[in-house]
């Protein structure tokens, strides 16, 4: 199961220990956007480039910026305009 940290209009997701113990929270991850409140900013950290995911979260007409933090730490940023 995810955690999400709210900050205001922020969310903050962190699933790298959960994608590295063998988990696939894409599906969480997803559940949460589409329930999350519009003008809401994402923040998702991975621990590698996830393409699947950002395919996804774009399909929900979303634009995500991908940023390398490390070599072992990406950092997804989108924000909710619409409801999907």
């Amino acid at each position: 199961m995810i955690h999400v940290q709210r900050e205001g209009d922020r969310a903050v997701i962190d699933v790298r220990e959960l994608v590295k113990k063998g988990h696939h929270p894409k599906g969480e991850i997803f559940q949460y956007v589409k329930e999350a409140p519009v003008g809401t900013l994402l923040e998702i950290h991975v621990p590698h480039r996830a393409q699947p995911l950002v395919s996804g979260l774009s399909a929900l007409g979303l634009n995500v910026i991908v940023k390398e933090l490390s070599m072992d730490h990406f950092l997804l940023r989108t924000v909710k305009l619409i409801d999907s």
